[in-house]
């Protein structure tokens, strides 16, 4: 969908010639003297309209009324979580066959936010897969103008939606994808078309690379695959060399089975979106690509599948981790932290500013969390608040939980360092501690994206979380004056 930003009174509105026009209807409305205030006003009075979140009226031709359709929608405050519940109530309109041309229309003055919230909701309601349903119909719109009072002063937020609603679908459409068509290989092709934008480029790894780095961990969990496994090395470079990157390392379990601690049946097709950590780096490069913003990111994404062939790795099985710590792994099912931490070991070398892992590592997390807000933890508290911060702009929220090292103590193990698992109490921290024991003195964050990356039922699909949130912090982020900094490479001694 392309989207272009106007400035548009209420009767410049009326005027407007598209197929579909929708005026965001705030409470307190003020009427204007046009026609469009003149049936908003009149649909108030008369109780057809409420002008609360998603409450809508629909007319069809009306008198002095350009578009052939108009929908007069109720916006609430006004507000961009508001705005944004009051899009989505458009799904099923903006899906239908005979509207190519949109216009959203705000009838009063924007409130901050708004403009980004009203673009990024219209993405996503108007959002159809098609990868793999060679005779499902694309959406036939096309083109979506947001009309505002001063398209001006709300450039800049309309411009980063834009790219921002760009990389969400990217996202979606490589999490939604079936594990056949997204195998590690094809996950690397799609960083590798990545690599065809300005400023981005991609280096892949195999497996002789991966062995030749020491990342026992990465291997153990891809040895029971027949796909081999992909490391994938995206790097966007907007700034001096001198500037610290931010290093983003996604979970990239292209189909997870459990391996031997084979998972239930019930529901196991989801676990094609066990690479959810690693769609949503693509997607934040494919918006960085739009963007170009000033700052130098890394995206790194372990990818592979986790399968019980006879060659796979078994309960109680000790490995070897990049960092020179042995992992006693006492369940296959808890296979994401062990790539993950191998990629984290390796994202040491660039000397990052940060390093944000991005995983739907737990389902303790969608216990504690449920499908609202993505689990949080951080070493870093200055890197906390950016971060909850990001998502919160992005209505795409996160919460920080606790890393007490208290929580470690089930870690330990009697035939290794650290054992992949402790016990189901606080089962979210625990991984999260387990990942900590990797980073070293370099800021960290984990976001636990297991109940925010997909959703089930009649609505299952990807959700293209956290790529707002990591865009709204990178682009926080852009231009800091934050030089790279010297870090010790990582430790091959045994750990404590």
């Amino acid at each position: 969908m392309n989207f272009e930003l106007k400035t548009l009174s209420l009767s410049a509105a009326a005027a407007h010639k598209c197929d579909l026009l929708v005026l965001l209807v705030p409470e307190g409305f003020k009427p204007q003297a046009d026609d469009l205030s003149t049936l908003a006003a009149a649909a108030i009075k008369q109780g057809d309209l409420e002008p609360k979140p998603g409450k809508l009226l629909s007319i069809y031709t009306p008198a002095g009324i350009a578009a052939r359709r108009l929908v007069l929608l109720g916006c609430g405050n006004g507000g961009a979580h508001a705005v944004r519940q009051a899009v989505l109530a458009l799904a099923t309109t903006l899906k239908t066959r005979s509207i190519k041309r949109a216009a959203v229309v705000f009838a009063m003055d924007c409130a901050a936010g708004a403009v980004g919230a009203a673009v990024c909701s219209m993405a996503e309601a108007g959002y159809v897969y098609t990868a793999t349903k060679p005779k499902a119909e694309a959406p036939a719109l096309s083109r979506a103008t947001l009309g505002v009072t001063d398209d001006a002063a709300v450039q800049q937020e309309f411009a980063t939606a834009a790219a921002l609603a760009v990389g969400i679908e990217y996202a979606r459409d490589w999490a939604n994808r079936p594990a056949n068509h997204a195998t590690p290989t094809l996950i690397g092709d799609a960083a590798k078309a990545l690599a065809k934008h300005a400023g981005i480029q991609c280096k892949l790894h195999g497996p002789a690379q991966v062995a030749k780095l020491g990342m026992g961990a990465f291997l153990a969990v891809a040895q029971g695959s027949d796909q081999a496994l992909r490391f994938i090395e995206l790097r966007y470079d907007g700034a001096a060399r001198a500037q610290a990157p931010v290093v983003l390392v996604g979970k990239g379990i292209t189909f997870d089975t459990g391996g031997i601690s084979l998972k239930p049946a019930a529901e196991m097709d989801e676990m094609k979106f066990d690479m959810g950590g690693a769609a949503s780096v693509l997607g934040v490069f494919r918006a960085l690509a739009e963007i170009k913003p000033a700052i130098n990111v890394i995206g790194l994404i372990p990818a592979c599948e986790n399968m019980p062939d006879g060659k796979a790795v078994k309960p109680g099985d000790v490995v070897t981790s990049m960092s020179g710590q042995t992992i006693e792994i006492l369940n296959t099912d808890a296979e994401g932290r062990l790539v993950l931490c191998d990629a984290l070991s390796y994202a040491a070398r660039f000397k990052p500013a940060a390093m944000i892992d991005i995983a739907t590592l737990t389902g303790a997390c969608v216990v504690a969390l449920g499908g609202l807000r993505s689990g949080l933890f951080a070493s870093s508290d200055e890197l906390a608040a950016r971060l909850v911060a990001a998502g919160d702009a992005a209505l795409d929220p996160c919460w920080r939980m606790p890393l007490d090292d208290e929580y470690a103590e089930g870690l330990k193990s009697n035939f290794a360092d650290v054992a992949n698992v402790a016990g189901r109490a606080g089962g979210a921290i625990t991984a999260a501690k387990f990942l900590q024991r990797f980073v070293g003195d370099i800021p960290w964050a984990h976001l636990d994206i297991a109940g925010t990356a997909w959703k089930g039922g009649a609505a299952k699909g990807a959700t293209g979380r956290p790529v707002g949130l990591l865009l709204h912090y990178l682009l926080g982020m852009a231009g800091a004056p934050t030089a790279r900094r010297k870090t010790a490479a990582p430790r091959r001694a045994r750990a404590a």
